[in-house]
């Protein structure tokens, strides 16, 4: 109304009671029918997504009903195009939603358990291995598999004691004299058959390999009928007989023997120099 019109003066056909379409346009873009701002992306799976979908579509229906009540001669310039593209918005994010929910309710994968590597059982204990028995020297000279066994420890014996080679000589001579390099027992002495022999003799009471007797000193039956111990004590009485290293095979021989044939060691010394070289090599 006009500041000068009169209280009572009526609105006439001059003044139309309608707006003017600035004031529609600025209605448009203030107030409670602004056009509403892109709606943000929802996060995947959030249930109000469908609220905000009901939301904008309300919006919509609303600027369409406003638009419809203010008649034909100011229809609203945007109104239809906006109402489009929030439409075409809400498809879209209620397609994106549909997905989401999807997924969501999706069966949960089952992984597979991981395989479970069985304990290693521990291996049984391995056995103790029984001791190697050492290598039997292989015969040379004509002897068999016992006399070189014998005459390999009357050469064993003299290297412990540090007898020079000529002691190991002198020892397998009056050894293959004596006994011929077995370990005898004596049909006298029948206590010496109950341990380990390989023969006999009858020579009074001689034993062992080099027929020693039990009688004159040289020890006990059992033993003389170790040949190790046999072996020692034959070198021992060598030790004591002045000069033996300088004496030949037979002398050196019968000095420890004292023999009724002297002189039967000298065959021997060819073959007792082949065996000592063999084992002491």
């Amino acid at each position: 109304m006009h500041p000068d019109d009169p209280c009572d003066q009526k609105l006439t056909d001059a003044r139309p009671n309608t707006l003017s379409a600035d004031a529609v346009s600025t209605e448009r873009t203030i107030g409670r029918h602004r056009a509403p701002e892109p709606p943000r992306r929802p996060l995947l799976g959030s249930t109000p997504v469908r609220v905000a979908l009901a939301t904008g579509m309300t919006c919509c229906l609303g600027l369409v009903a406003v638009a419809a009540a203010r008649g034909d001669d100011d229809p609203p310039r945007t109104v239809e195009p906006l109402a489009e593209a929030v439409a075409e918005r809400a498809a879209i994010a209620d397609e994106r939603a549909s997905r989401s929910l999807d997924r969501d309710l999706a069966p949960a994968r089952i992984m597979p358990s991981p395989t479970v590597t069985p304990t290693p059982t521990p291996t049984a204990v391995r056995k103790a291995k029984k001791p190697v028995k050492p290598r039997r020297p292989r015969p040379v000279a004509g002897l068999d598999q016992a006399q070189m066994d014998n005459a390999k420890v009357i050469v064993d014996v003299g290297l412990e004691m540090k007898m020079p080679r000529r002691a190991l000589v002198v020892a397998l001579a009056t050894a293959m004299q004596e006994s011929n390099l077995y370990n005898l027992a004596s049909d006298v002495l029948p206590e010496s058959a109950e341990y380990p022999n390989q023969g006999s003799g009858s020579d009074h009471d001689s034993v062992g390999l080099f027929q020693q007797r039990p009688s004159s000193g040289w020890g006990t039956v059992a033993q003389l009928m170790r040949p190790s111990y046999a072996a020692r004590a034959f070198y021992s009485a060598l030790n004591e007989i002045p000069g033996w290293q300088d004496m030949s095979v037979t002398a050196a021989a019968q000095s420890v023997q004292i023999s009724a044939y002297p002189d039967a060691y000298a065959q021997h010394e060819d073959r007792a120099t082949v065996v000592a070289s063999a084992l002491a090599a």
